[in-house]
């Protein structure tokens, strides 16, 4: 064999090689990897972290706050208990108010399932549904409030752990009222129109509406954050006549005005 014919050979073996390493590399389809990540924890909340939040959102009936509209409907039926249901905003309140008078005069509990309502009678019973969740409880009228935003109801501790509000504080609820033969349009009503930590404040308001409203009368309400003067206008028979009389004193005093029911008997602190 001459050298010319084994060089001849040996590219030729060569290239066959690469021919078989070409072919099959283009044989090889890339697969993608299909795992996927694993999931991610949530980041864990500390104890200090809910408890700030906590106090943060533990709302009670804050005085100079009137509440806005809220969502109200009553069927034409009474085939449901009383035909009434609402919709807004549900806070709760806890201390500093535990173990002070309530509206009815009896000592808050915030253990007990109990809430702040502005215009259901006392002992009304109401069940709460936090929209949320869907989470229920069934409380019992026992305090006026809340003054805050467009807020229909206030709730005890024990009321909003049952409805799991307790962390955010404020949540969108319905309540309906679960009482037989409650008509929560029926009785007197008023008008509250501000709120003031200096009664003289509250006076120089009363006498500028004396001259085209009666009766006019400041309240006294004592809270943890200190004496209150409220100012009230009218003595309304029905809450749709209350409603049209603070509408008036929006369109015509420029005043803020939330409907409040007139208990028979004030709770203690109030005059």
């Amino acid at each position: 064999m001459n050298y010319a014919k084994l060089r001849s050979r040996s590219r030729a073996f060569s290239v066959l090689l690469l021919g078989c390493f070409l072919i099959g590399c283009a044989s090889r389809n890339p697969v993608a990897d299909r795992r996927q990540p694993p999931p991610l924890e949530p980041a864990p909340t500390s104890a200090k972290a809910e408890e700030k939040a906590r106090n943060s959102t533990d709302v009670a009936p804050s005085p100079g706050k009137p509440s806005g509209s809220a969502k109200r409907k009553k069927t034409d039926s009474i085939a449901v208990p009383a035909g009434y249901t609402e919709e807004g905003e549900a806070s709760w309140y806890g201390v500093p108010f535990h173990g002070r008078h309530a509206s009815n005069g009896e000592i808050y509990d915030m253990y007990k399932l109990t809430a702040a309502h502005k215009t259901l009678p006392f002992e009304t019973m109401v069940r709460v549904t936090n929209l949320n969740n869907g989470k229920t409880t069934t409380v019992r009228i026992t305090d006026r409030g809340p003054f805050v935003d467009n807020r229909i109801i206030d709730l005890s501790f024990a009321a909003a752990k049952e409805i799991e509000s307790v962390g955010p504080g404020v949540v969108p609820v319905r309540i309906e009222i679960l009482s037989p033969g409650i008509d929560p349009t029926v009785g007197f009503f008023t008008v509250q129109v501000g709120a003031f930590r200096e009664r003289a404040n509250a006076e120089r308001l009363k006498l500028r509406l004396d001259a085209n409203y009666s009766p006019i009368f400041i309240q006294q309400f004592d809270l943890p954050e200190g004496t209150f003067y409220r100012v009230r206008v009218g003595k309304v028979s029905g809450e749709e006549a209350a409603t049209e009389l603070g509408e008036q004193l929006r369109a015509k005093e420029a005043l803020i005005p939330t409907v409040v029911r007139l208990d028979e008997t004030p709770a203690p602190g109030e005059n």
